[in-house]
């Protein structure tokens, strides 16, 4: 879910909250009570949440290899070209 960010323009509190995207934007300031709640344009942000995402987390068998390990035989540009020129011929 997104995370908004707003701004009181009663008594200039902000912060942020998680909302969805078809919620309708708040107005109601959590500090003062008032109804001078702005929604604020910013970066985009995100929360990863839970115990961690891993490369390994969703992959079976071979293909469980970390960053930076090929996960294959490597085919070269010469070999693959000569494969292209016989079959032209």
């Amino acid at each position: 879910m997104p995370i908004y960010e707003y701004k009181c323009e009663a008594c200039g509190h902000t912060f942020e909250a998680i909302q969805k995207m078809a919620d309708a934007p708040l107005t109601e300031c959590p500090d003062c009570k008032k109804p001078a709640l702005k929604k604020l344009i910013s970066a985009a942000a995100f929360r990863l949440k839970g115990g961690g995402w891993y490369e390994t987390d969703f992959k079976t068998g071979n293909k469980k290899n970390l960053a930076g390990k090929e996960s294959g035989p490597a085919v070269s540009q010469s070999s693959s070209s000569s494969k292209t020129e016989s079959k032209a011929k």
